[in-house]
């Protein structure tokens, strides 16, 4: 690999620093959000622009061994650290050991690695974040209607993280609305069907207002149009979790979240900024490849996104 310093001693040392990305197949969303692989390495090939660092990129495609094998090719290229985006706990166990043994450090993100400072969604805090919304626009919209909530997505998902975020919802919802429970809404994963079980579920809930969190932004998108469909837009509101480019768009892309969009009755969506990754995590392995301390686990800050701060959030930088 050929480094970008021309000149000996001309610049601080560059680290050679390898990134296992967790899938990178097309079309795969990274843990039930509407990010996708491709999403997070360019994040890295964007923030690693200007660092003293010479980045190698491997994909895990969501496989054991395949994460594995790459880790030990990290430690045949001599890498100065590995950041370890991997789901399996066995496989991680591992490749922690493998390591170790090599005097390579880890950075892991959102599944830990043992011995590895981690960097992780709070899934439950952006969970809590949609349902305290949800309860509070309730509070000052609806105070006196009778009211309904439901969880819409892949709620049957097993994954820490979905488990979590529903955990978040159910726990900010009440925390404004102690007496309310929500249902959950199973759309098995697929975004199209999300509308159609809302669709299902709209007629039989006469004279209630609706709160509707949905797990990720397509459903959030398809959970809106079945009630514009049914005719209730006056009776629910949605927030949702990602914030991924599908709902607050580019320039020349349709933005469900904008300025001029204040009537929409999708009240935001709860960022994960996977697509801003690589300038979060990278200062973090910096600081451990020059020896300072870094804390063992560090959080992404999630933030409601609506159409109050959309463009200080997500700058419409391709705009003329």
């Amino acid at each position: 690999m050929i480094s970008s310093a021309r000149v000996a001693g001309a610049e601080p040392r560059r680290f050679r620093v390898a990134f296992a990305n967790l899938n990178e197949e097309p079309g795969t969303r990274i843990d039930g959000l509407g990010f996708t692989g491709a999403d997070i390495r360019r994040s890295f090939e964007l923030a690693s622009r200007g660092l003293p660092v010479e980045m190698i990129y491997y994909d895990n495609g969501g496989d054991a061994d395949k994460a594995l094998g790459n880790a030990k090719d990290a430690i045949s290229s001599k890498v100065d650290l590995l950041i370890e985006y991997n789901s399996d706990a066995r496989a991680n166990d591992e490749i922690g050991r493998q390591l170790k043994t090599a005097g390579i450090p880890v950075l892991a993100i959102n599944h830990p690695v043992p011995g590895a400072p981690l960097y992780a969604a709070d899934n439950v805090g952006a969970g809590r974040i949609a349902g305290q919304a949800l309860g509070k626009f309730a509070k000052e919209n609806w105070p006196d209607q009778t009211l309904l909530a439901a969880i819409l997505g892949d709620v049957s998902d097993p994954s820490a993280a979905v488990t979590a975020r529903i955990q978040g919802i159910t726990e900010g919802l009440r925390q404004e609305l102690p007496d309310l429970s929500p249902v959950r809404l199973d759309s098995a994963g697929h975004s199209v069907r999300a509308g159609g079980v809302l669709s299902k579920f709209l007629p039989a809930q006469t004279r209630r207002k609706i709160l509707v969190a949905t797990l990720d932004d397509a459903s959030a998108l398809a959970a809106k149009s079945a009630v514009e469909t049914a005719g209730r837009t006056s009776d629910c509101v949605i927030v949702s979790q990602g914030a991924d480019r599908s709902i607050h768009g580019g320039a020349s892309e349709k933005k469900e979240i904008d300025p001029a969009n204040r009537g929409s009755i999708v009240l935001g969506s709860v960022a994960y900024y996977f697509d801003r990754y690589g300038y979060e995590i990278l200062p973090i392995a910096l600081r451990m490849l020059r020896g300072e301390p870094v804390p063992p686990q560090t959080s992404t800050k999630h933030v409601m996104i609506s159409a109050k701060n959309v463009f200080l959030e997500y700058p419409p930088h391709d705009m003329n």
